[in-house]
């Protein structure tokens, strides 16, 4: 069993992974970014996360990094609306994000003495993220064995990279986890707004796993109408 230091954002999947990791390995702690994000309430949720899972919980700030990234998750441009493989998704891009978090995850976890480091990339990021798939996942795990030569033998752990978001809701019924203590809404409004990619995902996975979610949203049913629009496309 790994001691592991999971990249947490308080979001479905990240605390699913958390979960996952508690039962499967040995979480060490959760990793939270504050990147200038405009829903960073969801700093909120991880740390609730990290309470219930009884580990310690590292918020980083890279607001400064962040707010000078073009995207319109940190910056004043509207957060798209519709389908999340929709090509305006490719607006909430952050560029290299995960690059800059990953980094700084490997770093913090050498540190701490860990051995693995985990990330809730999946295939359903697959579509807009570049530095969410695949190849990209497998480069960096490379290079960190170089950067870490002789200091620390710290793998790089993504279980759900090839499965898809229903995949991990389905895993995160399973674990029980609290769905309503999760935070996915892009706009970091009141509620989930139930209309921005991530929302018309989450909604669209929680579906398809049959889970039991509390969560209030504005718009409960946008989603089903773009998904379905989505489907006669293709």
């Amino acid at each position: 069993m790994k001691k592991t230091l999971v990249v947490c954002s308080g979001g479905l999947d990240s605390v699913t992974l958390a979960h996952h990791i508690a039962h499967e390995q040995s979480l060490l702690a959760l990793l939270t970014f504050d990147y200038g994000q405009r829903h960073r309430k969801e700093i909120g949720y991880a740390a609730a996360c990290a309470k219930r899972l009884s580990v310690p919980h590292h918020v980083v700030d890279i607001a400064p990094i962040g707010q000078a990234l073009t995207s319109s998750l940190t910056g004043d441009s509207d957060v798209p609306e519709g389908h999340y493989t929709a090509e305006n998704m490719a607006s909430t891009v952050v560029p290299n994000r995960n690059v800059i978090m990953l980094s700084i995850a490997f770093g913090l976890a050498s540190s701490m003495g860990a051995e693995a480091v985990a990330i809730a990339v999946h295939g359903g990021d697959h579509f807009i993220y570049p530095d969410c798939r695949p190849d990209f996942i497998e480069a960096f795990a490379r290079m960190q064995q170089l950067a870490l030569a002789g200091v620390s033998d710290i793998a790089l752990m993504a279980p759900f990279l090839h499965q898809s978001k229903a995949d991990i809701a389905r895993l995160g019924v399973t674990l029980q986890v609290p769905f309503e203590e999760t935070w996915s809404c892009y706009q970091g409004d009141a509620v989930h707004c139930g209309r921005c990619g991530t929302c018309v995902e989450r909604l669209e996975a929680l579906h398809l796993a049959e889970a039991r979610d509390t969560t209030p949203y504005a718009d409960t049913q946008f989603w089903r109408q773009t998904v379905a629009e989505h489907a006669a496309c293709i």
